[in-house]
């Protein structure tokens, strides 16, 4: 197993700890985003906790604000605070490791949550680093679920239009959200021609927890000039535990005990 994908899954096995002591939390999101957001962090973009007051770090929205919990598990890993008080007070009273990012938390750009905001976010960042003459990237990463916002679609006609070629996106797409199969409630399919259509450059990443996958795809999106590119990661919801993956019961679900043992079984297997 190689060192990104290792570091994905011991990740999960930390989100898993998160979510059972705190009885919230969007497991099945946070599972099928911990790879992209893995390869994000520990090896393409710049910005760490030494750098985090940089205005040339690069820039990262989660939009799908609702994984926060795999979002806090990341940036405690690399540095920015200490991962178990995020693992041990996450949703408590009083805690600032609530359920959507904010910026009361080390290494958090934005607070969000509110879907289909993030990207436009990040066309207002991507374009202000144009303007001040600043090499930094702005990545940001979307659920499917969240491209039925009509937001989105106001953002990527803009992105194209300032050709930001230093703003890349990526669509977790794992084809559930909390009420049913994308398909069902807001049909998602041809996701790669829709922002085609609009200017964008377009990678599909065919196995969008394949680690190897992903770093080549963010490879590829830095050199490209002249638009934005959005990475479209086929994930599977829920991946890494067998009774999560691909079942939309666990959008947002509270594991019981067995349940936990079994979670946590079989991810240090995978670590074994």
């Amino acid at each position: 197993m190689d060192e990104l994908t290792r570091k994905a899954y011991g990740l999960r096995r930390d989100v898993i700890e998160e979510i059972y002591r705190s009885a919230a939390g969007h497991v099945g999101g946070d599972l099928s985003v911990m790879d992209i957001l893995t390869v994000l962090y520990f090896k393409v973009m710049n910005v760490s906790p030494e750098n985090r007051n940089s205005p040339d770090r690069d820039r990262f929205f989660l939009s799908k604000g609702h994984c926060a919990d795999a979002l806090y598990m990341v940036l405690g890993e690399k540095g920015f605070f200490d991962k178990q008080e995020a693992i041990e007070t996450f949703s408590a009273f009083g805690s600032r490791f609530i359920g959507h990012p904010n910026t009361d938390v080390e290494g958090i750009e934005m607070n969000s949550g509110s879907l289909g905001h993030g990207l436009a976010l990040g066309v207002g960042t991507a374009l202000a680093a144009k303007m001040d003459g600043r090499d930094y990237r702005t990545y940001v990463v979307l659920g499917d679920g969240e491209m039925a916002e009509g937001s989105n679609y106001e953002a990527m006609m803009a992105a194209a239009h300032y050709k930001l070629d230093n703003l890349c996106a990526t669509v977790d797409l794992n084809r559930l959200q909390i009420s049913g199969t994308t398909r069902e409630v807001m049909c998602s399919d041809d996701m790669g021609e829709k922002f085609r259509a609009f200017g964008w450059h377009v990678i599909s990443v065919e196995d969008g927890n394949d680690c190897g996958q992903l770093l080549a795809a963010y490879e590829q999106a830095a050199e490209v000039k002249g638009r934005p590119t959005v990475v479209i990661a086929h994930t599977v919801k829920g991946r890494g535990v067998s009774f999560m993956e691909d079942n939309k019961s666990w959008h947002h679900g509270v594991m019981t005990e067995e349940q936990y043992k079994m979670a946590v079984r079989e991810l240090e297997e995978v670590l074994a």
